[in-house]
C-alpha cells in the first residue's frame, strides 16, 4: 500500500499473509484462519513452523488453497509472491549468513 491505511478495521485485502506457528496457535492457524483467509481471497498465504523449521507457501485457487512450496531451514527459494527474490529459509529461523 502507497500509505498506511487509517481506521479501523482496515477494509484492505492484503496480497500476502504470513502466519508464524506456536503451540497455541497451530490450529487457529492452519484451519480457522486459512479458511477466513481463503473466503477473504487472500492470494498467498504462508505458514512458519518454528518446530519443524519449515515455511509453507500456499496460493489461492477457488477450491481452497493449493501448497505451492514447502522448504525448510538449510534451503534458499524463490517464493510467492516475491519470487524475484531468493530467499535463505534459514534466516526466518534465526541464521545470521544469507
Amino acid at each position: 500500500m502507497p500509505e498506511r491505511p487509517s481506521g479501523s478495521p482496515v477494509r484492505a485485502r492484503p496480497d500476502w499473509l504470513c502466519e508464524i506457528l506456536s503451540a497455541g496457535s497451530a490450529r487457529t492457524d492452519t484451519v480457522r484462519k486459512m479458511r477466513l483467509y481463503h473466503r477473504a481471497q487472500i492470494p498467498h498465504y504462508w505458514i512458519v513452523d518454528p518446530s519443524r523449521e519449515t515455511l509453507t507457501v500456499y496460493r489461492h485457487t477457488s477450491e481452497g488453497y493449493l501448497v505451492a512450496l514447502v522448504a525448510t531451514r538449510g534451503e534458499r527459494a524463490r517464493l510467492e509472491p516475491f519470487a524475484a527474490i531468493e530467499l535463505p529459509i534459514g534466516l526466518l529461523f534465526g541464521d545470521d549468513t544469507a
